[in-house]
């Protein structure tokens, strides 16, 4: 039996390499509290991301989740059910309430001719997801907020590295989080970040993250989101070889559109006009009718084979029991508007199909070819 191929595998840079990166931080001694690497870290982002300001935090799920609070967001905030659950309970757990949007048919992100309608006196903020790496239409969502006085939070964890007409992903909308998490394209093995406009934002954001501290020996209420300094340095050398990596990551996805390409029932993820993708994730629709199985009768028949793609984004997140949290959450009052239907997969029937049809491949750097051509073989069975 062949090896496990999961749907992903972390980049490591040279062992020699990383030991370097932090051999200052064992003859300082300072380990965490924003030091030598983390400083370092922040201003190479800020340079590769074409970014002003950034802030760095010990994971994506904790910079969104504060960066709402920072901003000073209530109410109803405008999302995808079509994400990973963290983007979802960073709303309820800043005190808002997600609202749900459904998706374009074809790239799973937030389809803006739905937006409006979902908008009310109550409603803060729009934050959508950059899914897979495919960019929202930012354009259209961005003239949406601006006509309603509304603020524009990306869920950018897939994006990094991802650039429109060589603008990045960072720069469109009031903040943009980043995952740094293992698994992501690029990582600091666990971190995040946000990178945002307002630099009066930046002081709030820096408080938050640590225990609230002010000076003079004062204190707002914060928690403690502090990147550390091993995972700062991990950065420094991942950022080294990411070009690499996603031209790696690029040969893999050109073989498997070449493998799997006119594959009856196989709707293959298009590459967006202009943009320059990282290659994040290979996501495969599966049409039973056309394919002749379901999605999960063709992951079974791989896990078979020890190839273990993800069901990913499954189930949508609008398919759990909001409405006890909502009612949990302190100082929220009731809203008759808020009807159980907002909570209800088939109120955002695009993003049901995709999150019933869709499987993500294996997708890393250093896959052998072989492989791919072998999870292909299966595929076409």
């Amino acid at each position: 039996m062949a090896d496990k191929i999961f749907v992903t595998r972390s980049f490591l840079p040279p062992l020699e390499e990383y030991t370097e990166e932090i051999r200052p931080i064992f003859e300082s001694r300072w380990l965490t509290n924003m030091g030598e690497k983390h400083r370092a870290l922040e201003q190479a982002l800020k340079e590769f991301l074409g970014v002003d300001q950034i802030c760095l935090f010990q994971n994506g799920h904790l910079a969104l989740e504060l960066a709402i609070e920072a901003m000073g967001l209530h109410g109803e905030i405008i999302t995808t059910p079509f994400t990973f659950v963290s983007t979802t309970w960073a709303i309820l757990r800043a005190g808002c309430i997600p609202v749900f949007c459904d998706v374009d048919p074809v790239t799973g992100t937030m389809d803006p001719e739905k937006i409006e309608p979902l908008i009310t006196e109550r409603t803060s903020a729009i934050l959508p997801v950059h899914v897979y790496g495919h960019l929202c239409d930012v354009d259209a969502i961005g003239e949406i907020a601006k006509r309603h006085g509304l603020k524009v939070l990306y869920d950018a964890a897939h994006a990094f590295g991802v650039t429109r007409d060589g603008v990045s992903a960072a720069a469109y909308g009031d903040l943009a989080m980043f995952s740094f998490h293992a698994t992501k394209v690029f990582h600091t093995i666990e971190g995040g970040a946000v990178c945002f406009r307002d630099p009066e934002l930046a002081d709030r954001l820096f408080r938050i993250k640590n225990f609230g501290i002010e000076e003079n020996e004062t204190y707002c209420v914060g928690g403690n989101a502090k990147m550390n300094e091993f995972e700062a340095a991990m950065g420094l050398c991942n950022l080294r070889h990411l070009e690499e990596q996603i031209a790696m990551r690029g040969r893999v996805f050109r073989r498997y559109v070449e493998n799997l390409s006119g594959t009856p029932g196989l709707a293959l993820p298009a590459e967006q006009e202009n943009v320059k993708s990282n290659y994040a994730y290979f996501p495969v629709r599966f049409s039973a009718e056309k394919y002749g199985e379901t999605r999960d009768e063709a992951a079974a028949r791989l896990n078979a084979e020890n190839i273990f793609p993800r069901k990913y984004f499954y189930p949508l997140t609008n398919a759990f029991p909001f409405e006890r949290e909502i009612a949990s959450q302190p100082g929220v009052p009731a809203n008759p508007e808020l009807s159980a239907a907002r909570f209800d997969p088939s109120a955002t029937p695009e993003a049901a199909r995709f999150s019933e049809e869709v499987l993500t491949l294996p997708m890393y750097g250093d896959l052998p070819m072989e492989e791919v051509d072998r999870i292909c073989r299966v595929l076409r069975k």
